[in-house]
């Protein structure tokens, strides 16, 4: 290869990296994550499928493409379920989407601990925090975490 051909390898090289750095330039901003509903599919003895609701919002010009989510939902300090998913969506720019997260879990495991929980008349704390891998070229990860309290009893009919 000659040095005319060298350079101009080298210049097509540092024209493109040049591009790719205005890609995450600095006037992206974070994406906002929220949990919108939980819906129960399945309650079996051994199984319980869930549908987990996340609401995506991208503020930027530019689309968002998820390719996965890994996550985790616990009841006071009781891992209730673990997960990690392919998703391959994508969000508009200056658009929002909501999409739906299939979730299974086997709460016999937690029977005694859970229905422990569950007689108390004290708020339980749940957690969902998750980690959204977003980008085709160039990678962000999302951090998801959502919190709040349950209170046993407000949920089951009398």
């Amino acid at each position: 290869m000659n040095a005319r051909a060298r350079l101009l390898l080298l210049g097509t090289l540092m024209a493109w990296l040049a591009g790719c750095s205005s890609w995450g330039g600095e006037d992206w901003r974070e994406p906002e994550v929220r949990l919108v509903e939980v819906e129960t599919v399945k309650a079996r003895l051994l199984e319980q499928e869930f549908v987990l609701h996340l609401q995506v919002d991208n503020p930027n010009d530019s689309r968002l493409f998820i390719r996965n989510l890994s996550y985790a939902v616990r009841l006071n300090d009781l891992l209730l379920v673990q997960d990690e998913t392919s998703v391959w969506r994508s969000v508009g720019g200056h658009a929002q989407r909501t999409f739906k997260i299939t979730a299974r879990t086997n709460l016999w495991q937690h029977l005694k601990p859970l229905a422990k929980l569950l007689r108390s008349k004290q708020p339980l704390h749940y957690t969902l925090q998750g980690e959204l891998a977003t980008g085709l070229l160039i990678q962000r990860d999302l951090h998801l975490s959502r919190s709040g309290e349950i209170i046993p009893g407000d949920n089951i009919p009398e």
